[in-house]
């Protein structure tokens, strides 16, 4: 009798909210410790570099174990493989509110570029991002393929700027992707090594005016009046 009972016990317990709440709290604490983890271990690979970093490195930034962190993370390339995601998914937040604004096409291009520059003089994650794509031959997983959709999304904004005349007839959407974001991300580059990313916005700006802006501007020039 006495055995029934405390299993009763037992199963009212289970049952009750507070039990039934501690697995969503886990749950909840795993999020956090992870987001932890990955803030700390892109500020580390942003500063020093992949093959610099270490797990005891991370932990420490991170405020707990090395244990700890590879209860989330099986290795260190498992954790660069994981903010090289976020990146890329922190870049498709960065763009949001670009693309919901009311402008044409090509304004927005500029303005999806400006707020990856920013993204880059201001997130660790998108500089920690950037830097493990350079590195990604030292990295033994395989790494998202570097920028191919943001590359995509650009074109497909330019092919509508094309469809409305906004930019040269003849011009080539895909290519001009292309140009512009190798040319952004090698300016990006650039900032990160001789001006710690300080004046990035502002030579990104320089590639838009040159690329985007100057060429609408020039067959603009030659337009006969009243056209």
């Amino acid at each position: 009798m006495t055995m029934k009972v405390d299993s009763d016990r037992q199963t009212r317990r289970d049952a009750s909210p507070a039990a039934k709440g501690v697995p969503q709290l886990k749950q909840e604490r795993a999020i956090r410790t992870r987001a932890v983890i990955l803030k700390a271990a892109a500020a580390a690979f942003a500063e020093r570099g992949f093959p610099n970093v270490t797990i005891v490195d991370i932990a420490d930034r991170a405020g707990m174990t090395k244990g700890a962190v590879y209860f989330h993370f099986g290795s260190k390339e498992a954790l660069a493989l994981a903010v090289a995601e976020e990146f890329y998914r922190y870049l498709t937040h960065t763009m949001r509110p670009a693309l919901e604004k009311d402008q044409d096409p090509v304004d927005k291009v500029a303005d999806l570029l400006r707020r990856a520059a920013a993204s880059f003089r201001d997130d660790p994650i998108t500089q920690a991002g950037a830097r493990l794509q350079i590195e990604r031959q030292y990295i033994g997983v395989d790494m998202p393929l570097p920028y191919v959709g943001f590359t995509d999304l650009i074109a497909s904004l330019l092919q509508q700027g094309l469809e409305q005349g906004l930019l040269p007839e003849g011009a080539t959407p895909e290519a001009l992707a292309r140009v512009l974001v190798s040319a952004v991300f090698g300016a990006q580059h650039i900032s990160w090594v001789l001006e710690d990313r300080s004046d990035v916005v502002e030579r990104t700006q320089e590639v838009l005016d040159a690329v985007l802006y100057l060429p609408r501007q020039q067959r603009a020039a030659r337009e006969p009046v009243g056209r």
